[in-house]
């Protein structure tokens, strides 16, 4: 368990931030929150993921909730309840052991939060300190109206509407927000619901019982009990992640949090707290691999609406709802520390051809499962017609860099017009076929390197991680020399003790440019398992799920040196490629639908 010191930061917070790897998330698919190891909420954007936070200390900004251990010193660990994303903080003081478990309530409302903390005493009295500040529009906001009749404190927080339940002691703080100190008699609970909406609240005060009660009965539906995997815990737990990050409608968020730094003072800081094409298919494709879960299903119709409804001008990313994605602005924060704030995201101004490829793999990967139906082919339709559109133009690529003819964008397409080939009518089939046919010649005509492998566009000879997905979607053979080579290069030239980087920046070391990306160390160990190097293909596995950190959630990119996250947490295409790779590992790979050129 990690060591909790009750010092102050050096800027007077009374609860400082953490390393990336102590936090936990709580999520009920329309919002998320963020908890530390002092049981304080240090992120929250509600009614919605892309809202303005209600929680923002993550960030530099201001609200907190926290139910913390009135004695000190403590330390500090948790756990999950198995399939769920109800999360037990656990403390250990010097005299006994105190617990507090926290959970949104499952499936979430749109409109209307409603966060559930059980204070648990489980070997003698058990006080702890409960502090309240909201502090709404990241941190504009504090309470007002505050009321209080019998039990129930009511409240306003700039447009939101509060009520808190649980806590009737509670006073002012002088700095704002709610302040109690709670007794709880030894063996028994003692429950806070405090509901966030941005609609008037009913009257009626909720009946925590039942609210965890039927909490718990949804994951135990939503999350399938998954086997058979070479890691089954930590698969069905990146189900559940995933399962927590997509909203009623099918849209996945990439990742629940924003502005959180890839590398100190670099500025690369962003906000991923929409639904990428891409990351949407890779967790459909995921889920595919180990059967037709729910989650399929909400990744196939949210595609599907988005390609319908925009055809070849299908944009990259689209808030949880399919609404535009906001242009990038500054909050004027502080940012997480090397980090600077930012919402919104540039990548609404982007084209990104590979998601035609990655939408196509999708609806096949549903297909080989029956799940697809007559308004699903006309999406795949609607797709081949948007590749061949706009299949010669330059685009942004998987790394949403410069526009060039990516490589790897092109080979995707390939790869999705032979899955969805394979599913077709006879004569369709064979003209998507060589469509794909003729995008790998093409490709192969100013991308492959004299040394034999793929290179990342025709101006950049440079080897790319990204690289490794063609030959394991299908795009082209595992035993194609182009796919030998490719792997060979990337392992020798992007790789390091086990975690691979996406491609080389510059002529200084790899780490000093970037952390290693988690996506691509799971491709890798993919890659070696498709040629049946087993042994590495493990190896490579578990180096990379071993950059989780203790409540076992992965972030983007992980420092090697420093043995810390980096960027977003959590981050869904690792969560993903973990549950994808988990059960592939566990059996020999199948085989694929391939043509050399």
């Amino acid at each position: 368990m990690a060591q909790v010191t009750e010092s102050a930061g050096p800027d007077g917070a009374e609860f400082p931030l953490h390393v990336l790897r102590e936090y936990a998330l709580i999520a009920d698919g329309e919002r998320g929150i963020l908890v530390g190891p002092r049981g304080d909420f240090v992120w929250m954007c509600t009614p919605g993921w892309d809202s303005e936070a209600v929680f923002s200390a993550l960030i530099g900004g201001e609200g907190m909730y926290a139910v913390t251990p009135a004695q000190t010193p403590f330390v500090w660990g948790g756990s999950y309840e198995d399939g769920t994303l109800i999360w037990h903080s656990r403390w250990v003081t010097t005299s006994q052991v105190v617990e507090c478990r926290d959970a949104l309530a499952f499936p979430g409302d749109p409109h209307t939060a409603r966060v559930l903390r059980r204070v648990q005493a489980i070997d003698g009295d058990t006080q702890v300190r409960v502090v309240l500040d909201p502090r709404a529009g990241f941190g504009r906001y504090k309470m007002s109206r505050l009321h209080r009749k019998g039990e129930i404190w009511t409240a306003r927080c700039g447009p939101l509407y509060l009520r808190w339940t649980g806590a009737p002691e509670a006073a002012a703080r002088p700095e704002g927000g709610l302040q109690a100190f709670i007794t709880v008699p030894a063996g028994q609970h003692r429950d806070l619901v405090l509901e966030i909406s941005d609609q008037p609240i009913s009257d009626e005060g909720p009946d925590p019982g039942q609210a965890w009660a039927a909490t718990a009965a949804a994951w135990a539906q939503a999350v399938p009990a998954i086997s058979g995997t070479v890691a089954d815990r930590d698969a069905r737990n990146a189900y559940t992640v995933l399962q927590g990050l997509t909203s009623r409608g099918g849209g996945m968020v990439a990742g629940a949090t924003t502005s959180l730094p890839e590398r100190a003072e670099e500025g690369r800081n962003y906000d991923y707290r929409y639904a990428w094409i891409r990351d949407q298919c890779y967790t459909g494709q995921a889920v595919a691999a180990c059967g037709p879960y729910p989650l399929l299903d909400d990744a196939v119709r949210f595609v599907t609406e988005r390609v319908l409804a925009d055809g070849p001008n299908l944009k990259p990313a689209y808030t949880v709802t399919g609404g535009p994605v906001p242009d990038e602005r500054s909050l004027d924060l502080k940012g997480y520390p090397g980090g600077a704030d930012k919402v919104g995201n540039w990548v609404n101004q982007q084209f990104q051809l590979d998601a035609f490829g990655e939408a196509l793999m999708l609806l096949a990967a549903a297909g080989r499962h029956d799940r697809i139906d007559s308004e699903h082919w006309r999406a795949v339709e609607t797709t081949v017609a948007a590749i061949l559109q706009r299949g010669q133009e330059p685009d942004a690529g998987i790394w949403e860099l410069d526009n060039q003819r990516w490589a790897h964008s092109r080979l995707s397409c390939v790869a999705g017009l032979r899955a969805i080939a394979a599913l077709a009518p006879h004569a369709q089939g064979a003209k998507w076929s060589r469509l794909a046919d003729q995008i790998l010649a093409d490709t192969a005509a100013d991308c492959l390197h004299p040394t034999g492998r793929w290179q990342r566009a025709p101006g950049d000879d440079r080897v790319d991680a990204a690289l490794l997905f063609p030959a394991i979607r299908g795009a082209v053979p595992a035993d194609d020399p182009r796919t030998l080579a490719t792997l060979a290069a990337i392992i020798d030239e992007l790789g390091q003790d086990g975690y691979m980087y996406r491609f080389r920046q510059d002529d200084g070391p790899l780490e000093q440019a970037e952390g290693a990306f988690l996506l691509c160390g799971f491709t890798t160990s993919l890659a070696l398992h498709q040629q049946g190097r087993e042994v590495e293909a493990n190896r490579w596995f578990e180096r990379n799920r071993a950059a989780a950190g203790s409540p076992g959630l992965l972030a983007e990119e992980y420092d090697i040196a420093q043995r810390q996250m980096r960027g977003n947490l959590p981050q869904a295409f690792v969560h993903a490629l973990l549950l994808e790779t988990a059960h592939r590992l566990a059996r020999p790979w199948p085989g694929t639908l391939s043509v050399k050129v």
